[in-house]
């Protein structure tokens, strides 16, 4: 099980999936303007995150497109300063999205 760690240091928003820097996959898709992270808000660099994250759990881009914006909206929308979910936690985030839809 992969764990997610999310916290907002000196040098800016830092993620991290199993103690390892998170890519911020800007190869499958370029949301925010420098690539960076951000969460707490709905906009670009919590897309990027989601998509990142998305991608980092899934490892299938077209499953990590189709999910993201509503994962950002969902669940990076509402991440508090600092934050840790886990592949578990993830998959009842999207299973609590699509139940909704």
């Amino acid at each position: 099980m992969k764990r997610y760690h999310g916290d907002r240091t000196q040098a800016g928003a830092e993620v991290w999936v199993d103690l390892k820097p998170l890519p911020n996959r800007t190869d499958l898709k370029k949301l925010s303007r420098d690539g960076l992270f951000e969460w707490s808000y709905v906009g670009s660099e919590p897309a990027q995150l989601a998509l990142a994250i998305l991608a980092e759990h899934f490892q299938d881009d077209n499953k990590t497109l189709n999910h993201y914006q509503k994962f950002m909206e969902n669940v990076v929308a509402n991440f508090d300063n600092e934050w840790e979910m886990t592949s578990n936690d993830i998959e009842t985030a999207l299973t609590n999205i699509s139940s909704r839809s």
